[in-house]
C-alpha cells in the first residue's frame, strides 16, 4: 500500500496550482532611536495580514496567502533607497512603508518606476505631490495637521508670541512650514524660527536665545527623541511657555524622558482617539491578544493601509500592480480608523480629522477633535 503522505492533497500539484503566496513589502526604522515607531507600524500590518488571510481571500483566481517581506531602513534615506530596490527585486506586489518622510520620498521613486503601489504614514506634502500614481497616504498630511494646529494655537489657545523649532528633516520642515503659514493666516505672531537636527540632544543655546525673546508658546516639529529633552531643558531654564509638537511626540517615551516637565504639553495626532475610532475596540482587543501590549500611534493606520491594498487586489482579482492600482485609488472601505477609508486625487485621505491632546498627570488626554474641512 502506498504511504498516505505520498497522496496528501496538500502536496498535490492540482492543489498547489489553486493557491499562491503574495508578498507585501514593508520597511521602517526597526533599529535605532526610532525603532519604537517602526515596531508599532509593523505590528498593525502583521495584524492586518493575519485578519485578511483568515478570510481565505481569492486573488488571480487562487486562494491567496499574504506574507510580509520586511526590511530595516534605519530611518536613513540612503539605506531606504537600497532596501526599496531590494524589495522590488524580491518580487513584492505592493509596498507598506516607509515611515520617515525623508526616507519615503526618495524610495517612492523606485516603487513608481517599478509600477508598485505604496501606502505610507509619511506626512510631508511632497510625498503625494510628485506626480506619481503609486503613492498613497494612511494619515493626515503635514498640510492638514500643521494648518489645524496653527489656527488652533491662535484662535483657541490665544497664543501671542509664538516660536518655532524644527529638525530640518522632510517631516519636521514640512510640519513647521505649514504651522507657520497657518499661524500667520490666523493673525498670529511668529517671533522666531530656529533649527536643529534629528540627532541633537543639547538645546540650551537655542532655548536661551528663545527665552530672551519671551515666547508664550513654543512649537517643535520633530520626534520625541528631541522634543522630550528639549522641553526638559526649557523648564530647567525657567521657561514657562506652553510647549507643543506633532504626532511623533505623542508617546509614552516623551512623558518618561521629559518627566514632570511634560505636564501641560500639547500634541496633535491624525484621526480620532483610538477608543473613539469606529473599529478601535475590536482592533485593540485583537492587537493585545496577538502582541501582549496596547497599540500606540501608528498601528491602526498601517492596519487600514495594508487592508486597503489587499482589498484592492481581491476586488481586481489580480496581484498585478497595474491591474489593481485603479481599485486602490478608488477604495472606499470601513476601516479601523474611519467608516470611509478613501483617497482623493492625490492619494491623500479624504477623512482628515485631527485630535489635539494634552499631557495631564502623566497621560495623554484628548483636548479637542477638529475636522479641517
Amino acid at each position: 500500500m502506498r504511504p498516505r503522505a505520498a497522496i496528501s492533497i496538500a502536496c498535490s500539484p492540482a492543489a498547489e496550482a489553486q493557491s499562491q503566496t503574495v508578498k507585501l513589502g514593508f520597511s521602517a526604522p526597526m533599529t535605532g532611536p526610532q525603532a519604537q515607531y517602526g515596531k508599532d507600524y509593523e505590528s498593525g500590518v502583521l495584524l492586518a495580514i493575519e485578519d485578511f488571510n483568515a478570510t481565505h481571500p481569492k486573488v488571480d483566481g487562487k486562494i491567496t496567502t499574504f506574507v510580509l517581506d520586511k526590511e530595516d531602513d534605519q530611518g536613513d534615506p540612503k539605506t531606504g533607497t537600497i532596501v526599496a530596490q531590494r524589495l522590488v527585486d524580491d518580487g513584492i506586489k505592493g509596498m507598506v512603508g516607509h515611515f520617515n518622510s525623508g526616507v519615503t520620498i526618495p524610495a517612492s521613486a523606485i516603487y513608481n518606476r517599478a509600477g508598485i503601489p505604496e501606502v505610507s504614514v509619511a506626512t510631508a506634502p511632497t510625498y503625494t505631490r510628485q506626480g506619481f500614481k503609486t503613492t498613497f497616504r494612511m494619515m493626515t498630511s503635514d498640510t492638514q495637521q500643521g494648518s489645524v494646529m496653527g489656527q488652533y494655537v491662535v484662535n483657541k489657545l490665544h497664543a501671542k508670541r509664538i516660536a518655532i523649532v524644527d529638525d530640518r528633516t522632510a517631516y519636521g520642515q514640512g510640519l513647521a512650514e505649514e504651522f507657520e503659514k497657518a499661524v500667520k493666516a490666523a493673525g498670529g505672531n511668529i517671533i522666531d524660527h530656529q533649527f536643529t537636527t534629528d540627532k541633537s540632544t543639547d538645546f540650551k543655546s537655542i532655548l536661551t536665545l528663545l527665552k530672551g525673546k519671551n515666547p508664550d508658546f513654543v512649537y517643535y516639529a520633530g520626534a520625541d527623541t528631541q522634543s522630550a529633552p528639549m522641553l526638559k531643558q526649557a523648564r530647567s531654564l525657567a521657561m514657562t511657555a506652553t510647549f507643543a509638537s506633532g504626532e511623533m511626540s505623542k508617546t509614552d517615551n516623551f512623558i518618561k524622558v521629559a518627566g514632570q516637565a511634560s505636564e501641560g504639553a500639547i500634541v496633535s495626532l491624525a484621526g480620532l482617539p483610538l477608543e473613539k475610532m469606529p473599529g478601535g475596540a475590536g482592533f485593540t482587543k485583537r492587537y493585545e491578544a496577538k502582541f501582549g501590549t496596547k497599540p500606540t500611534t501608528y498601528a491602526p493606520y498601517s492596519y487600514d493601509g495594508a487592508t486597503a491594498m489587499m482589498t484592492a487586489m481581491t476586488e481586481a482579482n489580480s496581484s498585478d500592480p497595474n491591474v489593481y492600482l485603479p481599485k486602490l485609488a478608488q477604495i472606499d472601505m470601513k476601516g479601523v480608523t474611519t467608516d470611509h477609508f478613501s483617497y482623493d486625487k492625490y492619494g491623500d485621505l479624504r477623512d482628515a480629522v485631527v485630535t489635539v491632546y494634552k499631557c495631564e498627570q502623566g497621560a495623554w488626554v484628548p483636548l479637542d477633535v477638529i475636522n479641517p474641512k
